[in-house]
């Protein structure tokens, strides 16, 4: 092949001309003060925005649970751009810095109101990307993303740019490699919103200019990586015979302190899930056993067994269950519920707010613990939601509010408390604030991870770390109760007996080494 032209140039992004380029290597810009030239652009010409699409991934919206009717987008700035080999800084105190492989397309003609059947002439350049961010930050700009993706070199494209004309649009096929091992793998008949398409309705309001770069969203897979990790992305036709290459880029993390007067980092349970995706670290679970085993166990004989520890409030008071005779073994995954006001529910309140946030973020084997402040006169969950709480797998849900559709829900067998039942939606007392974080259910704290047992009763907290020791000294403890109830119903006075006294010490001995 012949070699590439050593810059695009401005011109070159508009004329076709030659069907594959290599982009030029770049580093975010050099300080005045070093006195260092500029690396060149890696587009060879600064576009004059970059314009990133939320979701446009049938697999990536099913991970995410959500299928958007149209598509929706956010801005990068141009000095997020970057190119192969350069390194991705990962902010000081961040954990959560992601990718996500990308196709990147590049305009080459003036769009303005153009047709979706336009869409595509309109473009000159495809080439790969990747849609660095770090989900530390995604919480300083109310999901305008701009520290939290459009920090310097959270945009690598490259390695090399393919000429549309030559392209199917519906036949590229996307992938990224994280340290040689295939992380996603998707191709453009899978997207919910065709090029053409995000061309025609991004013009009908913001006039695309040659040199504008267009991410087009991410499939499945995407997730976060650490420094020492290299992530590279690679962008094909159907027989890849045409490629970009790989771009490839390596985290690092920055050698200096991000400064105190901004927004810093901030993390919690939900962030961190949301980030790692489908690939994050396996979160400790309550092994099979050890649920087994609270299973048999009466909350009033966990409850007895954490006050002779000194733990008094671990109860969630005022709560009733919909089906008395079943049981409640989980662990919680929390939503804090806080007092109405008008003003701040439109934003809090509407869309995807933290109430369904806390309902797709649930893994199997989890209990959807609310924090509503003990006001049960506004619904904190419904059917519809419940149904969806149980599809995901949940292990019951506890309310210190109120149950909407209270008979529907029931009819779910889903182990769920409830304070009350009441018919109005919740934006009659709350806002829907967080998720994953320590709440006051009832009058109890309870932390993410914490283990709930529930049943005709109540419910109990149980602290993970306690659960062996509990469930051994509960066993035994009800094992001595089934002996003292077999003596008072054959008639025996209760002093010396309940509880075991040293007079049937021997014979409770004796008849546990006959039935163990």
């Amino acid at each position: 092949m012949a070699a590439p032209p050593e810059n695009p140039g401005p011109a070159g992004l508009g004329a076709r001309r030659p069907p594959r380029r290599f982009l030029r290597r770049n580093s975010a810009p050099r300080s005045s003060r070093t006195g260092r030239t500029p690396m060149p652009h890696p587009l060879g010409t600064q576009p004059s925005k970059i314009i990133a699409v939320h979701l446009n991934y049938r697999c990536r919206a099913k991970e995410r649970g959500r299928v958007p009717g149209q598509p929706s987008y956010f801005l990068k700035p141009p000095s997020s751009l970057a190119g192969t080999g350069d390194p991705l800084v990962r902010p000081a105190g961040c954990e959560l810095m992601s990718f996500e492989g990308e196709i990147a397309l590049v305009v080459g003609r003036r769009a303005h109101r153009v047709t979706p059947q336009e869409g595509w002439s309109h473009i000159a350049w495809v080439t790969g990307a990747n849609d660095a961010g770090a989900y530390d930050l995604r919480h300083a700009d109310r999901g305008s993303n701009l520290r939290s993706k459009g920090a310097d070199g959270f945009t690598p494209l490259g390695p090399r740019l393919l000429d549309a004309a030559r392209l199917d649009p519906a036949a590229l096929r996307l992938r990224t490699w994280v340290n040689g091992e295939v992380a996603q793998d998707a191709d453009t008949s899978t997207l919910l919103f065709p090029f053409g398409d995000l061309v025609a309705d991004l013009s009908r309001l913001v006039t695309l200019e040659p040199g504008d770069v267009i991410l087009t969203g991410t499939p499945a897979g995407a997730s976060v990586v650490a420094p020492g990790d290299v992530v590279e992305v690679e962008v094909t036709g159907p027989d890849q015979d045409i490629s970009t290459g790989r771009l490839s880029n390596t985290v690092t993390e920055a050698g200096h302190e991000l400064a105190a007067w901004g927004a810093m980092p901030r993390v919690d349970a939900a962030l961190r899930a949301d980030a790692w995706g489908a690939a994050r670290p396996a979160e400790p679970a309550l092994d099979p056993e050890t649920a087994e085993a609270l299973r048999g166990l009466a909350t009033a004989t966990l409850s007895s067994q954490l006050r002779k520890r000194g733990l008094q409030h671990m109860t969630i008071d005022g709560v009733r269950p919909t089906d008395p005779a079943a049981k409640l073994v989980g662990t919680a995954h929390t939503l804090r519920y806080l007092p109405l006001r008008e003003d701040l529910f439109e934003r809090y309140g509407g869309g995807m707010n933290a109430q369904k946030r806390a309902v797709e973020e649930l893994r199997p084997g989890q209990v959807l613990v609310m924090d509503a402040r003990r006001d049960p006169t506004a619904g904190t969950i419904g059917d519809i939601l419940a149904l969806r709480a149980r599809q995901r797998g949940a292990a019951g849900i506890v309310t210190d509010g109120a149950l909407r559709d209270s008979a529907a829900v029931a009819a779910l067998g889903l182990p769920t408390y409830y304070a009350a039942e009441h018919p109005a939606v919740l934006g009659r007392r709350h806002v829907p604030w967080d998720t994953g974080t320590p709440v006051a259910c009832g009058g109890a704290l309870v932390q993410p991870g914490d283990i709930l047992v529930g049943d005709a009763d109540g419910v109990v907290v149980v602290p993970p770390d306690l659960a062996a020791q509990l469930i051994a000294d509960s066993t035994e403890q009800e094992r001595q109760e089934r002996f003292i109830a077999e003596q008072v119903a054959a008639g025996e006075p209760v002093e010396g007996l309940y509880p075991l006294g040293p007079a049937w010490r021997a014979a409770y001995e004796r008849r546990h080494a006959d039935r163990p």
